[in-house]
C-alpha cells in the first residue's frame, strides 16, 4: 500500500504539489488524473524515491521511500520523458536493469519483444515514441516489481497497443502482487482499467473515488410524468445532482441506489422511466460539479 499525507513540494515559489493525501490501495490499478502542470509527474517521482518532499510523507509498504534502496527495489518508474542509455539497445536495456531488479526475467522478456515486434539489437533510439513506450511497459514489468508508476505511457500508443498493455496489466494483477498507478490527462484511457481515480488539479488532489462504488451511487435517468404536480414530487423526494429537461422528457442524474430511486418514481406511474448507463467521464463531471469545480475546464 503506498500512503502520501500532507505531501508539498516546490521548486522556487511555484506549489507543484500542494498538500496532497491519498491513499492507493494493494492490487488496485489507481488512476492519477490531471492536467498538464497538475503536479502529476511531480508526485510520482517523489512517490518513487527520485525527489524528496519539501514536507509531508509518502510510505510505500509502511517505509519512507526516499534514500531507501529496499522499498525503491519495489518499484519501477516510467516517466513521460523515458531515459535510455545512448546507443543502447532493448537487450542493452534489459542487462541495465537487471543488475538493479534481482527478479528481472530476461527469457519472458525476449519472448515479449517478439510478440511486440520489437528488434531485440536495434538501437532504441531509432525507434519511434510508441515503440519506446512498449520497450518501457515491457521492461517494467519483466522486472516483477510490486509497484509500477506509468507517466502517461498510454500516450502514444495506438489503440491496439493500448488494450495489449491493458491485457498485460490484467494478466499481472491475476497473477502476482502488483499494484500499477496510472497518470494521465486523459480521462477516457482509464475507464475501463482502474479500480480508483483521484483528481490532481493545481497541485492537490481534488477528489479520490472507488469507481464501482461511484456507479452503483449515481445513476441518469429518463422519464415523463403525468402532470407538474407529480413531477415536483419525485423532485423533492430525489438526490438530484443535475436535470434538464428535452420537452415533456426530463433527464436527471441521482445519487442512490438504483433500486430505491425507480421505486420512488414507479409510485406515481410514469408515462416513461428508465435508467441510463453512464460513463466515467459523466459521472466525474456530475461529482466535482458538486464540489464547484467544472472538470471539463480541467480535463480533456
Amino acid at each position: 500500500m503506498i500512503t502520501a499525507a500532507h505531501v508539498k513540494k516546490y521548486f522556487g515559489k511555484v506549489a507543484a504539489v500542494n498538500d496532497v493525501t491519498v491513499t492507493i490501495k494493494k492490487g488496485e490499478v489507481f488512476g492519477l488524473i490531471g492536467t498538464n502542470g497538475a503536479g502529476k509527474s511531480t508526485f510520482l517521482r517523489m512517490a518513487s524515491g527520485v525527489l524528496r518532499p519539501d514536507s509531508g510523507e509518502i510510505l510505500v509498504d509502511e517505509q519512507p521511500v526516499y534514500e531507501n534502496p529496499k522499498a525503491k527495489a519495489d518499484i519501477f518508474y516510467i516517466s513521460d520523458d523515458q531515459y535510455f542509455l545512448p546507443n543502447a539497445t532493448p537487450v542493452n536495456m534489459a542487462n541495465f536493469y537487471r543488475d538493479y531488479y534481482p527478479a528481472f526475467d530476461m527469457k519472458r522478456f525476449m519472448e515479449m519483444l517478439l510478440k511486440f515486434q520489437l528488434k531485440p539489437d536495434r538501437k532504441v533510439n531509432t525507434f519511434s515514441k510508441g515503440m519506446k513506450k512498449q520497450l518501457s511497459v515491457l521492461l517494467g514489468i519483466c522486472a516483477n516489481t510490486k509497484y509500477m508508476f506509468c507517466d502517461e505511457t498510454f500516450d502514444g500508443l495506438d489503440p491496439v497497443m493500448r488494450q495489449a498493455v491493458k491485457s498485460i496489466f490484467a494478466g499481472e494483477l491475476a497473477e502476482r502482487d502488483f499494484t500499477p498507478v496510472i497518470a494521465s490527462h486523459n480521462l477516457r484511457e482509464l475507464e475501463d482499467i482502474c479500480d480508483c481515480v483521484g483528481i490532481l488539479h493545481q497541485g492537490g488532489v481534488l477528489m479520490q473515488k472507488d469507481l464501482e462504488e461511484m456507479k452503483l451511487n449515481i445513476h441518469n435517468i429518463q422519464c415523463v410524468l403525468k402532470s407538474a404536480d407529480d413531477e415536483k414530487a419525485v423532485f423533492d423526494m430525489l438526490d438530484i445532482v443535475k436535470a434538464d429537461r428535452r420537452g415533456t422528457l426530463n433527464i436527471i442524474t441521482v445519487r442512490g441506489k438504483e433500486d430505491e430511486i425507480m421505486n420512488k418514481i414507479s409510485a406515481f406511474s410514469p408515462v416513461f422511466a428508465e435508467i441510463l448507463p453512464l460513463t466515467l467521464e459523466e459521472i466525474f463531471i456530475s461529482e466535482t460539479e458538486v464540489v464547484g469545480y467544472d472538470i471539463k475546464k480541467l480535463i480533456f
